[in-house]
């Protein structure tokens, strides 16, 4: 057949392009814009290979084979295929296992049945090259793909190199159509400016009384920012975009950034979680001080913090309170049919990529959309920035779906939590500001 086939291996790809723009093999020092690298891919194969394109195979690995939302993202690309191994973590480093063997099937079955006159490689794995020579043997003519070395020198297996039909180097210019360093030290591209309202919600302070009756003095808090726990500045009690339970999403104990001084000063923050538990009385755990800047007995003893709310303390033992209008609220589980789930769930597989921002904004439509008392919609839009505890829950079980779950303890990352429920509120006021306008 005259057409060719790309065999990407993207811990290759990228791991190559972030040493040549950021110095160092991580992937977490760059920025891709994968349809832009996809649209590249495509374009060089066809002006290279003189023979039209017919798929993409996009190789790599995740923890439990589970797709992140790159690859959600890249699955439902035109003429892409995404192939998953496994992410191991050993020794404090990841690992992909089952790539290499997945691209050796695929490229000796695609030469095998003759689905291709032309294939692309793009890897340096010395262990393809019994499938390349395969390939090869079957009439199919094979072309390497190198990203240029930051060292200059190799960055392929040189069997691998002597034993391509053509061989072409992904030089600076082409990497960096698509793909850029993220900011570190100065040194690389500016990083993304983050969205305004994932940025109000990370700046959101405590309200005044919970951070005087929590730091325990009277010094002035008009400059007190919301702690140092959460990235670009959410403090660990200061960003009230959750109600504080356990699905995942409360504080941890212990997290916020900054030394002690820092975090419990005067005028600095508030105590952590393992600070206040002394102030429970008898009933603490052993073992806990007091935080230096809390004096036993200003609270009563069974008072609880809210670190996600935007309450300071709750007079109920161990539990977070809800009011009434918020615990009515009904969850998108109750408001959905089961016709209703398969298309959602079809919608999710095919066209949610799984963007934080996104996931909050896809919950939030669909809850609106059968939401048949617009009543409850207001009464939502004015618990911002918290959102119920039902549906808070729900949402970030939502969100887990999509791969957004960190590998080693099964949480969502702090800062994704933030942008899920930033995506939810931005689509709850847009929806809101439609429904006013409509009633004017």
């Amino acid at each position: 057949m005259d057409r060719c086939i790309v065999l990407v291996d993207a811990g290759y790809l990228l791991g190559a392009a972030a040493s040549l723009l950021a110095g160092e093999p991580s992937r977490s020092r760059i920025t891709v814009d994968h349809v832009a690298l996809i649209q590249g891919l495509r374009e060089r194969a066809e002006s290279d290979t003189e023979r039209p394109l017919l798929r993409i195979y996009w190789f790599d690995g995740a923890p439990d084979r589970v797709p992140q939302p790159e690859h959600r993202r890249l699955r439902v690309m035109p003429r892409v295929t995404v192939r998953l191994g496994a992410l191991t973590r050993s020794d404090g480093r990841w690992a992909q296992k089952g790539v290499d063997a997945a691209m050796h099937a695929e490229l000796t079955e695609l030469a095998r049945n003759r689905a291709c006159s032309d294939i692309v490689l793009v890897t340096g794995d010395g262990d393809l090259l019994p499938g390349m020579m395969a390939a090869k043997e079957h009439g199919v003519a094979v072309h390497l793909w190198a990203v240029q070395a930051a060292d200059g020198d190799y960055n392929q297996s040189e069997d691998l190199v002597a034993e391509a039909d053509e061989r072409r180097v992904l030089d600076r210019a082409w990497i960096t159509k698509a793909v850029r360093a993220k900011e570190v030290g100065g040194i690389c591209a500016p990083q993304p400016v983050p969205r305004p309202e994932i940025a109000a919600i990370l700046s959101a302070p405590l309200p005044e009384s919970a951070l005087a009756s929590a730091a325990g003095h009277s010094a002035d808090l008009s400059d007190v920012p919301g702690g140092g726990g959460a990235p670009g500045g959410a403090g660990q009690g200061g960003a009230p975009v959750g109600d504080g339970v356990d699905h995942g999403v409360a504080a941890r104990e212990g997290d916020g950034g900054g030394t002690e001084d820092e975090r419990g000063g005067a005028g600095k923050g508030v105590p952590t979680p393992k600070d206040l538990a002394a102030l429970r009385g008898p009933g603490a755990a052993p073992g806990l001080g007091v935080h230096p800047h809390v004096h036993p007995g200003q609270h009563p003893a069974n008072a609880t913090l809210r670190w996600s709310s935007d309450k300071g303390w709750v007079e109920r033992p161990g539990v977070v309170g809800e009011s009434a209008d918020a615990a009515s609220l009904p969850t998108l589980a109750q408001l959905t049919t089961a016709e209703q789930r398969w298309a959602d769930r079809e919608e999710d597989i095919t066209t949610v990529g799984g963007d934080p921002f996104e996931v909050g904004q896809v919950f939030a439509r669909r809850w609106m959309e059968r939401l048949g008392d617009q009543v409850q919609l207001q009464k939502l839009s004015t618990m911002y920035p918290r959102v119920p505890h039902r549906i808070d829950g729900e949402l970030l079980r939502y969100a887990a779906r999509f791969g957004l779950l960190a590998h080693k303890d099964d949480q969502i990352d702090e800062h994704d939590r933030y942008a899920i429920r930033a995506g939810f509120w931005r689509e709850v006021d847009v929806r809101s500001a439609a429904e006013r306008v409509t009633a004017e």
